[in-house]
């Protein structure tokens, strides 16, 4: 009984975004997902950026990638099947080598992760010798092991901040860079190679043609957005301090400029509320699908591996952050 009330209560969720054709394709498949999760005691966490029916269907912990990490760390569930792209699936494998950790689909990247290698970090290390290393969490298992600590867009100037060090090397977003130095005394060294395909597509001017046309409006950024965006913005933070930040307003519009589905998902978070965005989506997210993920549980295919000697450098740096908060 409790879960047919599940997936009512899912269904009705969904209905805010969904068109009723839609639904009555995905429930099936919604409902062998969570049986194939009890059968297999498998654990399923589920990016901001997924769609609705991944993201409300079936993820059992949603949030972005550092509220995320949580979860994968202390997670008693046999399977993890991490419903993003592929740097998170690592950074669970990273963080449980026990578990068998999966991918819905190993091409599921990141502009931002294939912008830098292991080499790049040690070539900037050798440039700046001894100024520490913070790698922003969206880069590969072989980045984060040439780095001191890591961080997430929520806690990334805390990281910075914690280090006693006045020139920091701050990997790979570029914009996220520039953010930060905005806010710090410190001297960043970034890396100019490294822009989000997402968030790089929205522009100040975007916000000025919204300001004109809508009233009652706030406007709420991804700091991956350059600076001329977070600056216009009324709010610029992480996926999960987007909605803390919303849920402290009253303003009926709200100009979400992130990766689209965010926008989608926070419909039947906030009914009363009215999205707006330019839609640009992430293509490597949206390689995610339902038939995919119950594919990976059903087969448990497309395991994601880290070598052991990478994966406990890698390690020492996401526990770093983890300790910062």
């Amino acid at each position: 009984m409790q879960a047919t009330q599940d997936l009512k209560e899912i269904r009705q969720r969904l209905e805010a975004t969904m068109l009723p054709f839609e639904l009555d394709a995905a429930m099936p498949i919604i409902e062998e997902i969570h049986r194939l999760k009890r059968e297999k005691h498998a654990v399923i966490l589920g990016h901001n950026y997924m769609t609705p029916e991944v993201f409300h269907g079936v993820s059992d912990f949603v949030g972005d990638s550092l509220g995320l990490a949580r979860q994968a760390a202390t997670t008693d569930a046999k399977i993890i099947l991490f419903n993003g792209v592929h740097f998170m699936a690592e950074t669970a494998k990273i963080c449980c080598p026990d578990k068998l950790v999966l991918i819905a689909d190993p091409k599921a990247g990141c502009s931002l992760a294939e912008s830098i290698t292991g080499a790049d970090v040690r070539e900037l290390k050798r440039q700046f010798p001894g100024a520490p290393v913070v790698t922003y969490v969206n880069c590969s298992a072989e980045v984060k092991a040439e780095t001191d600590i890591c961080c997430t867009s929520a806690n990334a100037l805390k990281v910075v901040e914690s280090l006693p060090d006045e020139t920091v090397i701050f990997l790979p977003d570029a914009y996220l860079a520039k953010n930060i130095q905005l806010k710090t005394t410190k001297r960043i060294i970034s890396w100019e190679k490294g822009k989000c395909m997402v968030h790089e597509q929205y522009t100040a001017d975007d916000i000025q043609q919204y300001r004109k046309q809508v009233d009652d409006l706030i406007v709420v950024s991804h700091p991956e957005c350059d600076t001329d965006v977070t600056q216009a913005s009324d709010f610029a933070g992480s996926t999960s301090q987007m909605e803390g930040f919303i849920r402290s307003r009253k303003e009926k519009n709200i100009f979400l400029i992130t990766e689209c589905s965010m926008g989608d998902n926070l419909r039947s978070v906030f009914p009363d509320r009215t999205f707006l965005s330019t839609c640009h989506t992430c293509p490597h997210m949206k390689k995610i699908t339902l038939t995919k993920v119950r594919d990976a549980l059903l087969y448990e295919q497309f395991a994601v591996e880290v070598p052991e000697d990478i994966r406990i450098r890698a390690k020492n740096s996401v526990d770093r952050m983890l300790a910062i908060g």
